[in-house]
């Protein structure tokens, strides 16, 4: 029999489902099931928590000696441990929609969010993990200059409204430089929360691809090794970013940049390029063969006739009879594998049919496709001048120095994803991937989708005076999110008017990262009866119902572009988002005789739809009149077979 709750549970600011991904309990949860033994507890400001016993750990590994501060291979730097806390520790912040900035918002399939990327990782993970199929990114390069990733782990949503002027405060972006002893060490610990995060969202055949220079290469291998395992090592890309010489330099001249390669998995497999005429000219059919072109292989062996008497035997020349023995060489092929050959008309004897000894006709149809090599040189995967170019064209003038070129990034969704991939740069910048992305599309006829991820950095209108008349001129707020959304807006209408047969995905959704939109319990200890009738309503002042729900999506991991249906049941608006699989009326009163007619009508709408699994309910806690109506209307939907009902 199946047991009925008799309230709604609460979906509170603390609670679980209002936070993203736990993923250290995810982690814990995990090491039990595996090794129940493993899990010990231990005492924290008076209460219990959940600890692993690493001496338990180590004896299951067969280590009974080794000890935690034996030195040990790796990379260590100070603030490590503090880093891989971060990434531990869940975000309650969330996802705010923003129709307006988008294109295509009712069937677009691509994601562009504004926000720090630490924090949009953090909640893209119970949507997203294992759904991404490659990561590009091309992070910020430790050259000394501005550094605008200073986490906070204390609050770092704080520090994202603080930097973008959205709280009072001001605070400046810091510095990273060679003076300040920390320079390796800072870098460090903004990428490595960053990676731990991306490497839960990819799948098991996933690879990320990651552009960095001299600088940091040999350390971020490091990291990668550690986080990916060293065994997912699948290339250092030497990438030719420019093709002249400087002068400028007083030793070498920088030519080449680095692309790390790493899968999830050793289920990741590359992507082979497709043989044709104009990857390999030494395909020709000079005998019109009616299996198409073909290169000659020789006939002779290596060896010698002493060495492989086997392979030792005459041949005859059908055209002129004439018979040829081995003499300095021995053959390729075996006395049978000859005469299947000759019988195939797989053996050219020449444009006048007299050679002495043939040529194997190798099929270009039946060749293997060509495995890609570990050097881009700048005709096959661009270089920075063309990614100027390439920007260029679309916005109609240089708004940014060196963006990665859309050729860059078309070699690596060519190599790395299959035609209906979710693509991720949490790094955008200009917003290179995604126009890659529309590229790739219309090329290959796929539908790949991306998410894009950027900080909305302010543009310093002295320092970067082109970017800030530029998003004057385009009346947007003077950030690089907004040069971003303008390139894919440009980049989507191009890539369209070029192929006008091509009807795929040209469009993106915006949000931005902000404060949950549930209030969290923050009394005023001088005015506690103010405190409690402020916090009667659990939503926060100023947010709208769209922005519950994607709340709601995030929290409940559901995807950010599923689809999200309305109608109104018993006078009042209910949304359902998946197809039934949540259902939410967020309206601001339901009376106790709405309860029936709302829980038989939302029923109704579940069972006409048919999800695949539970539904979820969600209403505002402050709506009902009384607890009466609240645990009525519970009570209507878990007999209907809505068990999970919760308010906000």
């Amino acid at each position: 029999m199946q047991k009925i709750e008799p309230y709604i549970q609460p979906m509170a600011a603390g609670s679980p489902e209002a936070q993203s991904a736990d993923l250290k309990m995810d982690n814990i949860a995990t090491l039990k099931a595996l090794f129940p033994e493993l899990l010990t507890e231990r005492i924290v400001n008076g209460k219990a928590e959940t600890a692993i016993n690493v001496d338990v750990l180590k004896q299951l590994v067969g280590d009974t000696t080794a000890s935690d501060t034996e030195e040990k291979y790796g990379l260590n730097w100070h603030g490590k441990r503090r880093a891989r806390q971060i990434a531990l520790t869940p975000s309650t912040g969330t996802l705010r929609p923003c129709p307006e900035d988008s294109v295509d918002w009712d069937t677009t399939q691509n994601l562009m969010i504004e926000g720090d990327n630490l924090e949009v990782l953090k909640l893209l993970q119970k949507s997203y993990t294992g759904k991404v199929k490659l990561i590009y990114i091309d992070p910020p390069y430790n050259t000394g200059k501005d550094f605008v990733y200073p986490d906070n782990f204390q609050d770092n949503i704080k520090n994202y409204l603080e930097l973008t002027g959205q709280v009072q405060g001001g605070r400046k972006i810091s510095s990273n430089t060679e003076a300040s002893g920390r320079f390796h060490t800072d870098w460090l610990n903004m990428m490595y929360p960053r990676l731990r995060l991306a490497r839960n969202l990819l799948r098991d055949d996933g690879v990320i691809f990651i552009s960095i220079d001299d600088g940091e290469s040999a350390n971020l291998q490091a990291v990668l090794n550690e986080i990916f395992g060293e065994e997912n090592f699948q290339a250092n890309i030497s990438w030719q970013k420019r093709y002249t010489r400087s002068n400028n330099t007083i030793d070498f001249t920088t030519v080449v940049e680095h692309i790390l390669v790493y899968s999830k998995t050793d289920d990741f497999s590359v992507n082979l390029l497709e043989r044709t005429r104009e990857a390999d000219s030494r395909y020709s059919n000079p005998d019109n063969d009616s299996r198409g072109p073909w290169k000659g292989a020789s006939l002779l062996n290596p060896a010698t006739p002493d060495r492989r008497p086997n392979l030792c035997y005459p041949i005859q020349n059908p055209n002129t009879g004439k018979i040829t023995n081995p003499t300095t060489n021995a053959w390729r092929r075996s006395r049978e594998e000859f005469h299947k050959l000759q019988s195939d008309g797989r053996l050219y004897w020449g444009s006048n049919g007299e050679q002495a000894v043939p040529a194997i006709k190798m099929f270009l149809s039946e060749a293997r496709e060509i495995t890609p090599i570990n050097f881009w040189e700048h005709g096959y995967a661009g270089n920075t001048d063309d990614g100027t170019r390439d920007l260029r064209e679309l916005l109609g003038e240089k708004v940014f120095d060196n963006p990665k070129p859309v050729q860059l990034i078309e070699r690596v969704l060519e190599h790395g994803a299959d035609e209906d991939s979710v693509i991720l740069d949490f790094f955008a910048g200009s917003g290179t991937t995604g126009n890659a992305v529309f590229c790739r599309n219309a090329a290959d006829q796929g539908h790949k989708r991306f998410i894009l991820v950027q900080l909305p950095e302010p543009i310093d209108s002295d320092l970067q005076r082109s970017s800030a008349d530029f998003c004057d001129r385009i009346k947007r707020p003077k950030t690089i999110a907004e040069i971003t959304k303008e390139r894919m807006r440009r980049a989507g209408e191009k890539v369209r008017a070029d192929n006008p047969l091509f009807a795929g995905d040209m469009g993106f959704r915006v949000f931005k990262l902000d404060t949950s939109n549930i209030r969290a319990w923050s009394p005023n200890r001088d005015d506690l009866e103010g405190s409690l009738l402020a916090n009667i309503e659990h939503v926060q002042p100023g947010r709208s119902d769209i922005d519950v729900l994607y709340e709601l999506l995030l929290k409940l991991g559901l995807d950010l572009c599923v689809p999200i249906e309305a109608r109104q049941i018993a006078g009042k608006t209910v949304h359902s988002i998946g197809g039934g699989v949540l259902m939410a009326c967020l309206e601001s009163r339901i009376a106790v005789t709405d309860a029936e007619a709302l829980a038989l009508g939302m029923a109704a709408w579940r069972k006409e739809q048919a999800p695949a699994g539970d539904t979820t309910a969600v209403f505002r806690d402050s709506a009902f009149d009384d607890d009466v109506s609240k645990t009525n209307l519970s009570l209507m939907l878990q007999q209907s077979g809505i068990s999970q009902v919760r308010s906000l």
